[in-house]
Order: structure tokens, then sequence, then C-alpha cells
């Protein structure tokens, strides 16, 4: 459940909390390399959970320069190093399309087995999503784990969800992607079989009639089923507190952006909320909803979302769609883009391929906040503001910028189409109040009878103030 409060001033970075209990939580219990005993035979066991401890990066380039696949590879270092792992090898080869039965072909999979025998790994990743044939055949071949970069995304999902929600969708997303590849062996089947049909097995033989194997899916099915009617009640839950601020009319921003481009900084910046910022990839996954104020005081929400990344799996990207709504429904996308990356370009079109699966999320405006301005090369800044209409250079970690990006957000709000000049009698403040806190106030003078107040305001309270004030021409 998002909480909300509101800040409205704007403390330096070092002064506001950065969630360091929860990031001292998260380091508490480290993996230790080394410590670890793999199974000769990987086809002994049906599904084991991911320990990823000592592993061999390996990437299929089929498309682009040799730099994109350079940048996904080192990508998919960061992943596994966020996961956990220690990286000892990366490799890239260059085909036409994947191999249909190892992913890198016969030859490169023995070569890859030498490379995993003289590294000491005990896990191969590749940077794609594999089929189940192709995980089960390049496991024969190289005899340790396997895993692709849709489950290195999930096991890091996993590690991370906090909330009830979060952790409900990332369930969901591992139950999808492990469906299709349950393994069952030998003594782990059960057959139906009788009579002489069955090789004079015959009373006693019979089997239930239900294999081990689809015994597991149908149960996964029906945990699958429950988990979709709980987070249904909990998607209701956000749409009731969403459908209030939107009673209120108060603008909503959503910021949006590349996993690891600085989102919960910028939020921390601009509103002091406190929440976890760490130098990894997916380091909050459960949004954040908070209050603020533009510089001419007009109140508006701003709510973190989950991080994209290139090829951000499918099954995440239905599990957390309530989540993903915030974007759809805000009247603002705040677009953060890391401008100290080798591949910002990138990171923009990916994020925006996430935004055109979800149903009205392209249509919202949206200003490009390029940040790490302190880190970045001043040529790729000014390539990026060149290219994209609606940007600004900050950095949320020293605050350059910020008072920038605010004015900006003060322009491309939904404007306050109301203004009024009214006597509001003093027996009526909280009418004065709400137009503190909801619109913009031009100008108070108090009277002997009452308020002058003249301010822009929304519809809603427009009408209770035409109701209740007089014209100022009127007052005698």
């Amino acid at each position: 459940m998002t909480r909300m409060h509101e800040n409205p001033a704007n403390p330096a970075f070092d002064e506001y909390e950065t969630g360091e209990m929860d990031l001292e939580e998260r380091q508490a219990l480290r993996r230790v390399a080394g410590l670890s005993t793999e199974l000769q035979d990987v086809s002994e066991v049906e599904y084991r959970q991911l320990r990823l401890e000592r592993v061999v990066l390996v990437g299929v380039w089929t498309s682009g320069t040799i730099d994109d696949a350079e940048n996904s590879l080192q990508e998919l270092k960061l992943l596994a190093e966020t996961a956990g792992s220690q990286v000892l090898e990366g490799l890239i080869q260059r085909r036409k399309f994947p191999d249909p039965a190892t992913y890198i072909g016969s030859g490169k999979a023995l070569e890859l087995r030498d490379v995993v025998e003289s590294t000491g790994a005990d896990t191969v990743i590749c940077d794609g999503e594999l089929s189940p044939g192709q995980l089960r055949q390049l496991e024969d071949v190289v005899k340790v784990k396997v895993i692709d970069r849709t489950a290195l995304i999930l096991d890091i999902f996993a590690q991370h969800a906090k909330s009830r929600e979060g952790k409900a969708q990332v369930e969901l997303a591992q139950l999808q992607y492990l469906l299709p590849r349950l393994r069952g062996w030998g003594g782990n089947l059960s057959r139906q079989v009788g009579g002489r049909a069955a090789g004079g097995v015959g009373i006693g033989g019979r089997g239930p009639g239900e294999t081990k194997i689809e015994l597991d899916r149908r149960r996964i099915r029906e945990r699958m089923a429950k988990l979709r009617r709980q987070i249904r009640g909990m998607s209701t839950s956000r749409e009731t507190m969403r459908q209030s601020r939107q009673r209120r009319e108060v603008p909503a921003v959503a910021i949006a952006g590349y996993t690891n481009a600085g989102k919960s900084s910028l939020l921390n910046r601009i509103t002091g909320a406190g929440v976890l910022v760490e130098d990894a990839l997916f380091a909050t996954l459960d949004p954040t909803v908070r209050r603020s104020r533009t510089p001419e005081g007009r109140l508006f929400t701003i709510a973190d979302t989950v991080g994209f990344v290139r090829h951000l799996p499918t099954q995440l990207v239905e599990a957390f769609r309530s989540t993903l709504e915030e974007v759809a429904d805000s009247d603002l996308i705040l677009h953060v883009v890391d401008g100290s990356h080798p591949d910002p370009e990138g990171q923009l079109a990916a994020v925006r391929e996430v935004f055109r699966t979800i149903e009205g999320a392209s249509d919202v405006p949206e200003i490009v906040v390029i940040n790490k301005a302190d880190a970045a090369d001043q040529e790729v800044l000014d390539r990026l503001t060149r290219r994209e209409r609606d940007s600004v250079v900050v950095s949320a970690r020293t605050g350059a910028g910020i008072a920038e990006l605010l004015a900006l957000v003060e322009r491309r709000l939904p404007r306050l189409d109301h203004e009024v000049t009214l006597l509001v009698p003093y027996d009526r403040g909280d009418l004065i109040s709400r137009a503190h806190k909801e619109g913009e106030v031009l100008s108070v003078d108090h009277v002997e009878d009452g308020t002058i107040l003249n301010a822009r305001v929304l519809p809603s309270l427009y009408q209770e103030l035409v109701r209740v004030g007089k014209p100022v021409e009127r007052v005698a």
C-alpha cells in the first residue's frame, strides 16, 4: 500500500534519508562465493532454486553494432551482480539468429563447457529468453545450471519486492515462467498402466492416472489463479486511492524510466521522500506516491514507478500492470534517463516500447529528465537536448537543474482555468485554505466583511466559491 505525505520544502540531498535502514537490511545477508555444493548431473533434480555465485555470461549478437552487443552484455553483468553473483567471464557469438537447439550452436557449446571448467563457474547466464528445450540441451553439454535473462530478472524482483502486492506480482510472474519449464524423470513419473497392455504388470501396477509433472502443473495453475484474484483485489484498493486523488482534482505526475537511471533519487530530491537509493538495477520495485508543490505553490502528486529494462519479461509487464497504470493515469510523465550511460537513446527507446503496451500511456505528455549530469559527457547532454524537444538536464545527487525541472512541470501541468476575485466571509475560511492547497492564490486582502480572494482554482472549488462569495464590484 502506498503512503502519501507532504513536504513542501526541498531539503538538501545530504539532509534527508535515502532508505538507509532498507539498504542495511538488504545488505545484512550476503552470499559467500565458493561455499556451494553442486550436483554433477543436473538432471537429477526437477527444479532447483537459483543460487547465482560464480557465473559465465554468454550472448548472441544477431543485429546492430558490436557496441550494442557489448552494452547488452554489460547490462547482463550488472543484473548478475545485483542478484548477488560473481561474474568470471563474458562471451559473445556472432550469428544470424540463435541456434534452436543450444542457443549458441553445438560447437560453441563445447567451447563454453571448456570455459566453465577452466573458470570453475557453477552457472551460465544467457543474454536472451531461451526455450525449455534450449535450456535443457545446453545444460546437458556444459554440465552446470543454465538460466536465461528472464529468470535472472525474476530472481532480482523476488529479492527486492517488499510489499504484499509486489510479492504477489513477482510470484505470479515466476510461476508463469516456470510452468512450461517443469521437468521430471524416472521415479518422479507415475503412469496409468495395467493388464496385459502393461507388459504383465497387472494388479498393483496401476498408477493414479496423473503424472507428478501434471500434478505440479495443476497446482501451479491453481496458485496462479489465486494470485490473480489477490492482485485484482489489491488493484481495486489502488484504483480507489487513485480515484480519491482525481476527485480532489490534484494533478498527478509519474516518474518513469530505465532501471538505475535515478528515479528514486529524483523523488527524494523533489519531495524528501526517503526512498531507498542504491547503485543497482531494480533497487526499488514498490511504487511510492508523495505530494509536492511547484515554485508557485501549486499542489501535485508525484509517483515513483518500477524501472524498465531492455527485453523486460512479458510476465512482469502483465503482473505489474496495476502498478504501471499509475503512468497511464497521470497528467505528466517525467521520463528519467541516465545521461552517463553508454547508450541513453537505447534506454529511451526501451522505456517507450513498454509504454506502448500500457493503454493510454503513450498519450500522456512527457518531459525527458536527463539525470546524472555531474557524471555525463557534455557532448552527450547536448545531443540529447537537441533530440528531445521537452527535456531538462539535472543531477539528483547535487541538485543542479531541479529548479528548472519544477518550473517546467509548472508550465506542463493542466492549467487552473477558473480565475476568481470574490469576497469570502470569515466563517468560510476553509475555502481560503483549499484555495491555498489546491489552487494558485494571486492575492489575499482582509477587509471588514471578509477576505477578498484573487486566485486560479479548479472547477469544483470554483463552484463552491461562487455559491458562497460575493463579487468584489458589488461590495459597497
